[in-house]
């Protein structure tokens, strides 16, 4: 009895460090004891427009928030104190330069859950937030992180660009201006909440994917560098 008892306390304590928890907090709560930001909370009724008019204004507070979904009453967003003159580019979470590789480098940080798109000069074009694998999938009863490692495009798909596989049994979810750059495993267009929440794939704002997808990632042994960290 006791050797059960201990074998099943083993056994959860290595889930527990094989299974990642699943954070949902959005990431803008993350910036509300930081300099620079204040936090607001939405109240029923608001959108993005009614409390963001100034469009530039309110695309830097999405990518802030790392969220493009509907307001929800109650949800946290942060705001940073300078958003009369900031530009997106000014919030980006990552350097304006790296050292040249020569070929674009697509750098995607899952801890910052943003992606920066940089030219074969080492110069930062454009950033944007991403989600990527929420850890523990229920429908398919496993892990789905998102692959970690240095990539390359396999391939590319235009708007209509589908899953195969999800949802589960019948396919079909919508993978716009998808990029494949390990296996099944993408980047594309889709809903960002502000936490991880794919089965692995690279969630991207769906204007962002467009422009990489079109203007930015080109396939092959040649083509752009993508590191995932």
């Amino acid at each position: 009895m006791t050797g059960n008892l201990n074998m099943r306390k083993i056994i959860i304590g290595l889930l527990l460090i094989i299974i990642p928890a699943v954070v949902t907090a959005n990431y803008g709560k993350r910036l509300c004891s930081k300099r620079g930001y204040v936090c607001i909370k939405a109240k029923a009724g608001d959108t993005w427009k009614k409390l963001f008019p100034n469009p530039r204004e309110e695309q830097v507070v999405r990518r802030i928030n790392r969220t493009n979904t509907r307001l929800r009453r109650g949800m946290v967003i942060a705001v940073p104190k300078n958003l009369y003159v900031v530009s997106h580019m000014e919030v980006s979470p990552f350097p304006h330069r790296i050292e040249p590789r020569g070929r674009n480098v697509l750098l995607i940080n899952l801890r910052l859950q943003a992606f920066g798109a940089y030219d074969g000069y080492g110069r930062l074009l454009h950033w944007g937030p991403v989600s990527g694998g929420k850890g523990w999938c229920p429908d398919v009863r496993r892990r789905c992180g998102t692959p970690r490692g240095i990539f390359r495009i396999i391939s590319k798909g235009g708007p209509g660009c589908v899953s195969s596989r999800y949802p589960i049994g019948r396919g079909g979810a919508p993978m716009p201006y998808c990029m494949f750059f390990y296996g099944n495993y993408a980047m594309h267009g889709s809903f960002l909440p502000g936490y991880h929440a794919s089965h692995g794939c690279i969630r991207m704002f769906t204007e962002d994917a467009k422009w990489l997808n079109r203007h930015f990632v080109r396939r092959g042994r040649g083509g752009t560098i993508v590191i995932v960290r």
